[in-house]
């Protein structure tokens, strides 16, 4: 059967809007952006659309996709949004206004589950890119196609190579009013509330060996904590610079779609005892490299070598510190370059989240401990692998030890975003719910771009059956972390709960295509395999998803997670009494803790009414009321 044939295509005019410096803004004053987005769109966007016959396909954490069927409609709705958001912005400091880039193309879309893909939705995404804060940017089929129906000027911009489109697309900007088209102009100057502001991308690892990029990426997010904690300075959070790596992409078009006028770029070479780092900060607005410099260093220099890289940025933006600033930024979070280096090796280890890496991770973390005692980030690593292997193999750690863990990390630096997110799922894991939701809300406060304190907040609601709150930690957790494949797995099962088909179909998605890629670079960890094996049951693909499932099994036949995993993958595709059979020999040695996930998991809807199902759910329910 031709599959191809099978799919529904149209030609459809489609528009992709996202916030200007989203990251920023959230770090500012996350509430208080949240709320003001929502009030935008439900008040003034969403009324807009409807009013040009617009269908909204998709909405993120801080971006719309909408097709309409109408190019003069697609156009005429971006122009009067641009308008309005402009006199909803005025009087506002700018660190409050919530403004728009757009992009809009005329193209071809394939249909599925009311969702819209193919080459037509990645040039709106890329146009969107493109344009200025409240600005439009259009594809030359879209200006085309308006001719002079609208009273819209377009100055053309050039033809643009986008990533991963071929052949390059010509790219006009809107003039909103009365403009002619084809009227050239200068560069807008950048705004005031945009002057200080620098997106730090991350530094080309030189090494020659792909083991070595943990300590490139572990050097930019330092560099990315010491400036922010400058008051004066916006920088962009961790992971939305992240997804530029790998990519060349040009300096002007990151600094237009991160809304900054600073780029700072480098790479690291680690040979042995030595390092090299080189760096250059960027005036986007003017092209020019304000400053650039290289250290070949011993490698226990790495701290001073961060150090000055930050001196150097505060200098060339004539920034002045403020005392309690200057010291935040020489006090380095460890004196060892040898713990810092079993830390960062740590910190990679634990994001793959199987028992045997997360074993390997507390044992980088335990060594950097061993060679200083005072290290907090390292103590709430042990932390937190402690928990998550608990989390399944309850007797693996007492709770006593994690929480005093926590406690010793947080006597070191009580302002730890990671030190409070362990010591939440420490408490939550101990029946103190209350507590927890603290802890972890405290995390997120101190730092709303850790992906451990999303992740975890994510888990927390969703053992509260609070499915719809859950979604939008676990999206913002899949965003900080573009490897992260255990949140589009729980994002799946959140949106089937809630009945939005269209949603899971898209996470599921997400799902296989990172845990792919992960699958690849570590065909020994069985999580990949098994949350895969999920995400190809939600899709339909049963034999995929058998095939998945196996292989998760044949890696670690003891992974108590995997085979939690293939009972929700067989309740999936039918085959329920498999799928009794291994919740009856999985539940009774899992923790108390999980028994909360296993009440609420939706995949399990297809059994729930069986008699053995419930007398399983009795025997968890004895569980989780003993002491």
């Amino acid at each position: 059967m031709d599959i191809e044939a099978l799919l529904e295509r149209r030609l459809t005019a489609i528009l992709a809007a996202n916030v200007v410096g989203y990251s920023r803004l959230m770090g500012t004053d996350e509430a208080g952006t949240l709320a003001a987005l929502k009030r935008h769109r439900r008040e003034f966007v969403e009324p807009k659309i409807e009013e040009h016959r617009g269908r909204i396909v998709k909405l993120t954490g801080d971006g719309i996709l909408v097709e309409f069927s109408s190019v003069v409609n697609a156009v005429a709705c971006a122009a009067e949004i641009q308008r309005g958001m402009l006199d909803r912005n005025l009087g506002l400091a700018k660190t409050r206004r919530i403004e728009l880039r757009i992009g809009v193309h005329l193209g071809d879309v394939i249909v599925e589950d009311g969702d819209i893909f193919g080459d037509g939705v990645n040039v709106a995404a890329r146009l969107e890119g493109l344009a200025d804060p409240s600005g439009i940017a259009v594809s030359a089929s879209v200006r085309d196609q308006i001719g002079s129906r609208l009273t819209l000027g377009f100055v053309d911009r050039g033809e643009f190579s986008l990533k991963n489109i071929a052949p390059n697309i010509r790219v006009y900007t809107v003039v909103l009013g009365d403009g002619a088209a084809g009227q050239e102009s200068e560069a807008p100057p950048v705004d005031s509330g945009y002057e200080l502001s620098i997106a730090v991308l991350p530094f080309t690892n030189m090494s020659h060996d792909p083991e070595q990029e943990y300590f490139s990426d572990g050097i930019t997010e330092d560099i990315i904590t010491d400036l922010s904690k400058i008051s004066q300075l916006h920088v962009v959070a961790r992971n939305t610079v992240f997804t530029y790596k790998g990519k060349a992409v040009k300096i002007k078009q990151i600094a237009h779609e991160l809304g900054v006028r600073y780029i700072l770029e480098g790479s690291v070479r680690k040979v042995g005892e030595r390092v090299r780092i080189t760096g250059q900060l960027i005036d986007a607005h003017t092209g020019g490299h304000l400053w650039a410099d290289r250290y070949d260093r011993d490698l226990t220099d790495i701290f001073a070598i961060q150090d000055e890289i930050t001196h150097a940025i505060v200098n060339q933006l004539r920034i002045k510190l403020l005392p309690e600033e200057k010291k935040a930024i020489e006090s380095d979070p460890t004196t060892s370059v040898e713990a810092y280096t079993y830390y960062l090796r740590g910190r990679q280890f634990s994001h793959a989240w199987t028992r045997a890496y997360m074993l390997l991770a507390r044992r980088m973390f335990l060594k950097a401990v061993e060679l200083d005692p005072n290290y907090a980030r390292a103590y709430a690593g042990i932390a937190d692998c402690e928990c998550a292997i608990r989390d399944w193999h309850e007797k693996d750690f007492p709770l006593e030890s994690i929480l005093d863990m926590s406690a010793r990390a947080l006597s070191l630096d009580p302002h730890l975003a990671e030190a409070h997110a362990s010591r939440g799922m420490a408490l939550h894991q101990d029946g103190q719910t209350e507590e927890a939701g603290r802890e972890l809300r405290q995390a997120l406060a101190l730092d709303p771009s850790l992906y451990e304190a999303n992740f975890h907040y994510g888990r927390y609601l969703f053992m509260q059956g609070r499915f719809g709150e859950a979604a939008e930690f676990f999206t913002r957790a899949a965003e900080i972390r573009p490897d992260d494949y255990l949140s589009p797995i729980h994002l799946m099962t959140c949106y089937r709960a809630l009945g939005a088909e269209p949603e899971r179909r898209r996470w599921a998605r997400t799902g296989i295509e990172r845990a792919e890629r992960a699958l690849e670079q570590h065909p020994e960890n069985s999580g990949p395999a098994h949350r895969g094996a999920l995400a190809l049951a939600h899709l339909g693909e049963v034999e995929r998803a058998k095939e998945w499932a196996a292989r998760a099994l044949a890696i670690d036949p003891e992974d108590l997670v995997a085979q939690y995993n293939l009972a929700c993958v067989c309740s999936l595709v039918g085959e329920c009494e498999r799928a009794l059979d291994l919740l009856e020999a999985v539940v009774p040695q899992s923790s108390g803790y999980h028994l909360l996930w296993f009440k609420q998991d939706s995949d399990l809807d297809a059994i729930r009414d069986h008699p053995r199902f419930r007398s399983l759910l009795d025997s968890v329910a004895g569980c989780l009321m003993s002491p």
